[in-house]
């Protein structure tokens, strides 16, 4: 039976709750972490900016 590798477990999906406690964070956890809330931040300010757009269209559409 062959010992099982690193890269064949399953990853662990990282996921943050706001205001959980840090502290058993390791710095790469931490690193982890700031990364994926920052591709978040990306993403809803994407999903503005297409709102905006939508709304100024309209906007214009309608003469408001």
């Amino acid at each position: 039976m062959r010992a099982v590798d690193e890269d064949d477990r399953p990853k662990r999906k990282i996921a943050h709750e706001i205001g959980q406690d840090l502290a058993l964070l390791s710095l790469t956890e931490l690193s982890e972490r700031i990364g994926l809330m920052k591709e978040e931040i990306a993403r809803l300010e994407a999903e503005i900016a297409r709102k905006r757009a939508s709304q100024a269209a309209a906007d214009a559409f309608f003469k408001k």
